[in-house]
């Protein structure tokens, strides 16, 4: 094998690499790259008068069987070569050794002086060499998450983000992701073994570090639910196979665009089909999705719930977004559910709000929940005019909060309902605020949405007896509910409750995290849509050989009607926006705190 330390030129690290694939044909090695390279590409590359660019260097060894030692030796080498034009070199060239015969002039003593002093510099040289080396492998690394693959970036705080097959080690996105991230590369190496597949990237902010995270720690639950959909998928006797990348947009979604640009630049050379996850509904979500209609990919989303967040693009007045589909409850759904049970009764609501999300972007969430609130007729009746609070989450909610319930005892009006269009991160801290408040012995409703499932239901707040509060909240139905007899497609769930909680290769993931929230479920089932309409691209392609490409997958999601779908959630089928219809049989109000007081009119 050759010596990295030994090449000095281009030409010779091209000549290198050739000798590095030893008997491998072209066409081995680019299977051994599970996608990353075509053996035209290796071909053109190899015989090319350029040095190879860094990220073929990255997928190019290890498909040549190189450990992860040799590769960043090689990679260190490639660092080194970078912009150094190629050296003259050769007998009676300048360096040769006709230029030194004519200078020693035969001249033995001053020939063992050179030759000494040749070893010298070249072991010197050889030592700054290696210094260099080590030197350019570690910020290598450091900039890239500890490992040496280019796809993924270390961010503020030492956060990664970017783009993985599972095969740069389980920790890449924290020690939380550690199960799931081993299943994933070793569900991705038994798929590509096999050669038949296509791949899928889940796309989604896999950390909440950041203090400004709005995912409050649901990613771990949600990434557990997609990769069940996946090895689900491909227990079963149909073709092809699904590889799965994983995209970190990292806490806050800031790193939206590099996940997003690394996903279009492989969807070609990695057939990439399909993207689920998505994010939440926020102005960096909807910056993603864009993107990735601009390359013809089809979308999944599976936290999307904003009103208009769908192929029409409605939400943000840009135009469609081609190739979105969505499995969540609109926003509209849920607080349509939630005014049915209100009753006719008469109350006094007051309207606590936000727009925009820490990083300062619109929160699309929070802005449909807000117009949900003014606009749906059994909601808007209660709305009193004069008790609008909105606040600015950059502004500190842990101040603000407290004034504003405050206020509801200051109006000379009796505020027996809150409107809560804001994070659930910031409801805590107004529940407390609420059970202090002058006023406290005053029985009061918090209405909102789909975010608040992940609200711990012992808070504090929620059980002090002289501050009865009471909590309401529309999503899918419990866990409970979904495995009661009185759910007629009960059995769907429990298949998803057996296969999410079985071994997956040697790891476990804990049966709490289906309890804990539902990002489990809708992440599963947004997975499980893309799987539907590639096996149906598959069924209805050229041939039994035939791999469907991304526009064949997005003209059979959206062909997805009449409960295609088998979700762990129930069955369901895909709206010509890409919407779920007929949420009514799944749109169920949540009750957390104390019972639902008589309203006071």
């Amino acid at each position: 094998m050759p010596d990295p330390l030994h090449v000095h030129g281009q030409k010779e690290f091209r000549e290198a690499l050739k000798e590095l694939r030893g008997e491998r044909s072209y066409q081995v090695v680019a299977s051994a790259s599970r996608g990353g390279l075509s053996a035209t590409t290796i071909h053109n590359v190899l015989t090319k008068d350029a040095l190879p660019k860094r990220n073929f260097v990255a997928k190019y060894l290890p498909a040549c069987g190189l450990g992860e030692a040799d590769q960043e030796r090689w990679l260190a080498c490639w660092e080194r070569l970078n912009g150094q034009p190629a050296q003259p070199g050769g007998p009676g060239g300048p360096g040769g050794p006709g230029r030194w015969q004519g200078l020693l002039g035969g001249r033995r003593r001053r020939l063992r002086v050179g030759v000494a002093a040749g070893v010298v510099l070249a072991l010197t040289a050889a030592l700054v060499a290696w210094q260099v080396h080590e030197s350019n492998v570690e910020r290598f690394r450091e900039q890239h998450c500890g490992t040496s693959s280019p796809d993924l970036v270390t961010g503020p705080g030492g956060e990664c983000t970017g783009v993985t097959d599972g095969s740069d080690g389980a920790a890449v996105f924290g020690d939380d992701l550690k199960p799931v991230m081993k299943a994933i590369g070793a569900e991705n190496t038994t798929v590509t073994d096999g050669g038949d597949y296509v791949t899928f990237a889940f796309l989604t902010p896999l950390s909440s570090t950041d203090a400004n995270s709005l995912t409050v720690g649901q990613y771990v639950a949600e990434l557990e639910g997609a990769y069940t959909a996946v090895e689900e998928e491909n227990k079963k006797d149909s073709r092809p196979k699904i590889r799965l990348l994983v995209a970190s947009m990292g806490s806050s979604e800031r790193a939206w665009k590099t996940a997003v640009d690394q996903l279009k630049s492989v969807k070609d050379g990695e057939h990439l089909v399909a993207v689920a996850g998505l994010g939440l509904s926020q102005q960096e979500t909807v910056d993603a999705t864009r993107e990735l209609a601009k390359a013809d990919l089809p979308m999944i989303g599976d936290l999307i719930t904003a009103d208009g967040f769908d192929a029409t693009g409605a939400v943000d007045g840009k135009g469609p977004i081609n190739g979105l589909a969505r499995v969540a409850l609109s926003n509209t759904d849920q607080l349509t559910a939630i005014s049915k049970q209100l009753g006719t009764g008469r109350r006094t609501a007051a309207l606590v709000s936000t727009q925009v999300t820490p990083n300062g972007t619109r929160d699309l969430y929070t802005e449909s929940l807000r117009k949900g609130f003014r606009t749906i007729a059994g909601l808007k009746k209660h709305l009193d005019p004069n008790s609008d609070f909105a606040f600015d989450p950059r502004g500190g909610p842990g101040a603000i909060l407290p004034t504003i319930s405050q206020n509801f005892c200051n109006t000379g009006k009796t505020i027996d309902t809150v409107y809560y269009a804001a994070r659930v991160k910031y409801l805590p801290g107004f529940l407390d605020a609420l059970a202090q408040r002058s006023c406290h012995a005053q029985p009061i409703t918090v209405i909102t949405g789909s975010d608040a499932a992940s609200l711990d239901p012992k808070v504090k707040a929620l059980h002090t007896a002289d501050a009865p509060i009471t909590v309401l909240y529309s999503s899918f139905p419990s866990p409970e509910q979904l495995r009661s007899p009185a759910n007629p497609d009960r059995g769907l769930y429990e298949a998803f409750v057996k296969n999410f909680t079985a071994p997956h290769h040697d790891q476990q993931f804990p049966a709490r995290h289906l309890t804990s929230s539902y990002w489990a479920i809708v992440a599963h089932d947004a997975v499980l849509t893309a799987s539907t309409a590639l096996h149906n691209a598959a069924a209805h392609g050229a041939g039994p050989t035939h791999l469907p490409n991304r526009y064949a997958v997005r003209n059979e999601l959206y062909a997805l009607r009449n409960d295609a779908a088998a979700g762990a959630s129930g069955p369901f089928g895909i709206a010509a926006h890409g919407t779920r219809p007929r949420t009514d049989p799944i749109a169920t109000v949540h009750r957390l705190g104390q019972a639902l007081p008589k309203p006071t009119g």
